[in-house]
């Protein structure tokens, strides 16, 4: 036999198979500066205010002020990642949040009496992230091939949990490291930020990906509001969305931990740093262990089960007053919520035109935003309502119940087994007649 007529292997997994792109790597690299700067910024934020006001009203405040320019944005944050290259877009939204963490620094050396100023610079880095989010995000499916882009949507998760890690450990060492007479010096931590900024701004300029315009079509109100037409009409994206946006807004305790760690705890600004490092950690050994697994198998009703373990988990720490306890169960989150955000962020790189993924891209930010920042808004008012340890652990009920509700309602989503069609390549435009199109082309996923 010839060896033209030999079987040709087929091709094993390959945990790492997203890195052997070149852009890949430099922008997991900008990514990684980007995302430690903000959350050590974060830790000294939290610790900043907490110290300045004793009020956790006012430590919802600092989710409030992130998430209200991505809500008030996100009409034209997904259509600039789609009419412009989506790596300028990110490039200058990184230097808004190296500006604000110039700013942050400056009000850390003057001693600011008053929250209010640092809410103020808030909007500014929120604005920024509110741009930064769609054109990130929809750069990602650019850099690979479509068979490898499971693979890159865990890595890319795996950055950001690494980051989620070493932001805090970091930020809350430093603020340990930084302390005099008993005065914490947060402009440190942020001058630090500063300085990863401008390093996550050289890897993107390294970027040779050039995607230019993706959408042609001229704007109009259809084309502003094409993202969220998309997704209403995809019953499975609706769902996977709104879960994580519901759940995760009842059960989110991430805002209260610098009073968990200076009041409850009694560990301080570097307990402070462990704890918000602990969901980080569980977050990435689970996105490790998916890199070497196959696709995952019925993930729909794994995402409804992990989230009601995300709620579990919340409770117990809630209840907590033990260290320990308290960080087996942020670990747990963290654990739970990898897997969910695996599942949903690879449902909307798939099912997604790319030249949509901006728009999309920038509704899912708003579900995930107004989950996460909005989600410290609520646990900030319910605290000042209920108590610190008592919110938390009325949140964490409320996101169980939330998805037992949730799996009854989108049956799509709960019997999705990840073998219904891609989204339609090509270069759909942005109209009705367009959507309407895709949606013939895609019966399964329609729910």
């Amino acid at each position: 036999m010839s060896s033209d007529a030999l079987p040709l292997p087929e091709e094993t997994h390959n945990p790492r198979a997203a890195w052997r792109n070149p852009d890949f790597t430099l922008f997991q690299c900008s990514r990684i500066f980007s995302i430690v700067a903000t959350q050590a910024s974060i830790v000294a934020i939290g610790s900043q205010v907490w110290d300045i006001t004793k009020n956790p009203l006012d430590l919802g405040f600092i989710g409030l002020s992130l998430f209200l320019p991505m809500f008030l944005l996100a009409p034209i944050t997904g259509l600039v990642a789609d009419r412009h290259d989506r790596r300028n877009v990110v490039r200058v939204c990184q230097l808004g949040i190296f500006i604000s963490s110039i700013l942050l620094a400056v009000l850390g050396f003057f001693r600011v009496s008053t929250a209010i100023p640092i809410f103020a610079v808030l909007l500014l880095q929120g604005t920024s992230r509110a741009f930064w989010g769609p054109a990130s995000q929809g750069l990602l499916p650019l850099l690979v091939p479509q068979k490898d882009l499971q693979n890159a949507v865990v890595w890319n998760s795996i950055v950001f949990q690494f980051g989620t890690i070493a932001g805090p450990g970091i930020g809350g060492l430093m603020l340990l490291l930084a302390t005099f007479d008993g005065i914490e010096h947060y402009e440190v931590v942020y001058c630090m930020s500063a300085v990863l900024m401008l390093g996550a701004m050289i890897c993107i300029r390294r970027m040779t990906i050039r995607p230019g315009s993706l959408e042609r079509e001229a704007i109009s109100w259809e084309t502003v509001i094409a993202g969220v037409k998309y997704i209403l009409q995809r019953k499975i994206l609706l769902g996977a969305m709104s879960l994580d946006l519901f759940a995760v807004l009842l059960a989110g305790a991430t805002a209260l931990l610098p009073a968990f760690a200076k009041d409850i705890l009694g560990v301080g600004s570097w307990g402070l740093g462990v704890l918000r490092a602990s969901m980080g950690a569980g977050a990435a050994l689970t996105a490790f262990a998916l890199t070497y697994a196959p696709p995952l198998r019925n993930p729909g009703m794994l995402m409804f089960l992990c989230v009601a373990g995300f709620g579990i988990s919340t409770v117990v720490f809630g209840i907590s007053d033990i260290f320990w306890v308290s960080i087996v169960a942020l670990v747990l989150m963290g654990i739970f919520d990898m897997v969910s955000v695996v599942i949903r962020q690879t449902l909307v790189q798939t099912l997604t035109p790319k030249a949509m993924l901006g728009r999309v891209n920038a509704v899912n930010l708003i579900f995930v935003g107004a989950s996460n920042e909005l989600g410290e808004f609520e646990s900030g008012i319910t605290a000042s309502w209920f108590g610190i340890a008592n919110s938390v652990i009325i949140g964490g009920i409320g996101s169980i119940v939330i998805t037992f509700i949730w799996a009854l309602l989108f049956p799509t989503l709960r019997n999705y087994t990840g073998k219904e069609p891609l989204a339609v390549e090509g270069e759909p435009t942005e109209t009705q007649k367009a959507i309407d199109e895709a949606e013939k082309k895609l019966p399964t996923a329609t729910g």
